[in-house]
């Protein structure tokens, strides 16, 4: 219960949830054209391979940042990329011959008591499988659902139009229902209970996720126009901004020539960061510490499914460092990538004499574009040796749950070579932040208003579906602590066993979302 001596939950709130969903029809086409809702769109606006645009160098000013960046520190981040490379000839072959046992498994009744082996192998991999978070029923009836409101609703956008394979839907009862499903929100919390903050008085629960509604896939058998290359997502030229990841000075290690002090499992670095600076559509500005899906199918490896680099901190210092260095040899003077995919194979171009720090740098920050995500390639990444170092995950049943920390490198199979279809609904685990929360509070519109949700593309959404859920029925559908995480109920911040920075962000969120004044 909340503490009689707080100030009362504002009237306004509910009121508005109340009646605000009646009018969304009506209002849809008017709040579509605002200016803060991102254009429409689908999944291949948020990157560039997917959009048809090609490769870039940028503007001299992303020249005049990366110089910034590294000043007085450039012969120790020359030590420093000799050392990692060095390191990436030594574990790649190992990932490579372990495959996809190289991603830690664990099932969903093992969690309260994770075996060791695992608890280190997530912690060094980034990746994580857990079995059986939803009964298989349950997981194929959902689908089965799917289908039938995506059936009542043709107007659906999709991509690609042509052949529909991920659908811009946000707001249907599947994934409320999925999204609130009790355990998964343990496995939220489980899997982000990994995080630590430096700065133990940090605002920032893992143990209150804020629910992200994100997009559901329905890729069918021979599929090859959802063919999205290794990328990372939560940003692209935001990584070397000061502007965006340097408020946080997240990856300043890296900068200094020390990445083997980096830590990717600090949270409380990341509180700062604005990870979308241009606006992209499908660009991610809330903090989600680990992307991630469940499965509605049986698929395996070459069956339409999700490939990891499993090499989370040596493969994130090596896509931030590689814009400051490039070969001698192998390339075309002025060149960034070698012409033919065998010489960047090559033991002479992958050599560490090969490679030199940019004396002058350049304005090529490999992969990055702005407004768009992070994508890697062989051609512009090639000690990474994606085309063997990208494992696929395990044959996943219905029910279970795919993870992946935010800053690994992750890809789909580029062509669906199974029988049946390839299907998940995208669920991140995101903690309870005060920018989550302010997140919260928009996406929370989205839901009244049936609109898409904030980070994705405009238009009228959902506005007009037949069967989407509306705010007044998602109390019925789901539990008090799954309407908290989607910003419908007010958190209980004089909950016993909380923590100082819990405590403080609790409070935060509570008014952010309008629940005191």
């Amino acid at each position: 219960m909340l503490s009689a001596i707080r100030a009362p939950v504002s009237k306004h709130v509910f009121t508005q949830l109340r009646t605000a969903s009646t009018q969304a029809q009506a209002q849809a086409q008017a709040r579509a054209q605002k200016q803060k809702q991102k254009r429409a769109g689908d999944i291949s606006d948020a990157f560039v391979s997917l959009s048809g645009q090609t490769f870039a160098p940028l503007g001299p000013e992303y020249a005049d940042l990366k110089a910034r960046l590294i000043r007085r520190h450039e012969g120790k981040v020359r030590s420093s990329w000799e050392r990692l490379l060095k390191e990436l000839r030594e574990e790649i072959p190992l990932v490579i011959q372990l495959g996809s046992k190289a991603i830690p498994e664990i099932d969903f009744s093992d969690i309260d008591n994770a075996p060791d082996k695992f608890n280190s192998e997530l912690r060094s991999r980034g990746v994580a499988v857990v079995r059986r978070v939803v009964p298989e029923q349950e997981a194929l009836q959902w689908k089965e659902q799917l289908r039938e409101y995506i059936r009542l609703n043709p107007q659906t956008k999709a991509f690609p139009p042509e052949n529909p394979q991920v659908f811009e839907l946000y707001w249907s009862r599947v994934q409320l229902l999925a999204r609130g499903h009790a355990n998964l929100l343990k496995t939220h919390r489980f899997l982000m209970s990994f995080w630590h903050s430096a700065n133990p008085s940090a605002p920032i629960s893992t143990q209150h996720p804020i629910s992200y509604a994100d997009r559901l896939r329905m890729r069918l058998p021979g599929d090859a126009k959802f063919a999205l290359g290794p990328h990372v997502d939560g940003g692209s030229v935001e990584r070397w901004d000061e502007r965006g990841y340097g408020l946080g000075k997240v990856y300043d290690h890296v900068w200094s020539g020390q990445w083997e002090k980096f830590d990717p499992w600090e949270a409380s670095c990341r509180l700062a960061v604005k990870s979308d600076l241009h606006q992209g559509v499908g660009s991610c500005s809330a903090f989600r510490m680990f992307q991630g899906w469940l499965s509605l199918s049986t698929t395996g490896p070459f069956e339409g499914t999700l490939l990891v680099n499993p090499l989370l901190k040596k493969a994130t210092a090596y896509y931030l460092l590689r814009p400051f260095f490039s070969p001698k040899r192998g390339v075309e003077a002025g060149a960034q990538t070698t012409t033919t995919e065998a010489i960047s194979n090559s033991a002479d171009f992958l050599a560490s004499d090969n490679w030199d720090m940019d004396l002058e740098p350049s304005s090529w920050l490999q992969g990055a574009t702005p407004g768009h995500g992070q994508e890697l390639s062989h051609l512009l990444h090639p000690h990474l040796k994606l085309q063997q170092s990208m494992i696929h995950t395990p044959v996943v049943n219905p029910g279970d749950y795919v993870a992946w920390h935010c800053d690994t490198i992750h890809a789909v199979d580029k062509t669906h070579g199974g029988k049946s279809d390839s299907s998940v609904l995208y669920i991140p685990a995101c903690p309870l932040t005060e920018d989550n929360a302010r997140y919260l509070a928009g996406q929370r519109e989205n839901l009244i208003h049936g609109t898409p949700s904030p980070d994705f593309g405009g238009g009228v959404g959902e506005s007009e579906h037949k069967g989407r859920i509306r705010v007044e029925d998602v109390e019925a559908l789901v539990s008090d602590e799954a309407s908290r995480a989607m910003g419908l109920k007010p958190w209980d911040s004089d909950a016993e066993g909380l923590t100082t920075g819990e405590r403080e962000v609790l409070n935060r969120a509570n008014k952010v979302l309008g629940f005191y004044d």
